[in-house]
């Protein structure tokens, strides 16, 4: 079970660190927020946008007012 849990951690630590990088892009613009996002996997990019959300939510209301769209990013 510490395998998976350690696998956990680790994923939430890159999920946290893109997280940081994306809300840094947001002062580029919402093309350049998706840009990186398409280098993420499905799932990277579900937590990095929660992570998002909860640790800027102002920052994340600018982007999705400025991409109202953004869901169709995560498919």
């Amino acid at each position: 079970m510490d395998g998976d849990e350690n696998q956990s951690d680790l994923w939430w630590g890159r999920v946290k660190y893109y997280a940081g990088l994306v809300i840094q892009r947001v002062e580029y613009g919402v093309e350049s927020v998706k840009e990186f996002l398409s280098t993420l996997t499905s799932d990277e990019r579900w937590g990095v946008m929660l992570e998002f959300d909860e640790v800027e939510p102002l920052k994340f209301g600018q982007l999705v007012a400025d991409a109202p769209d953004w869901v169709q990013w995560m498919e």
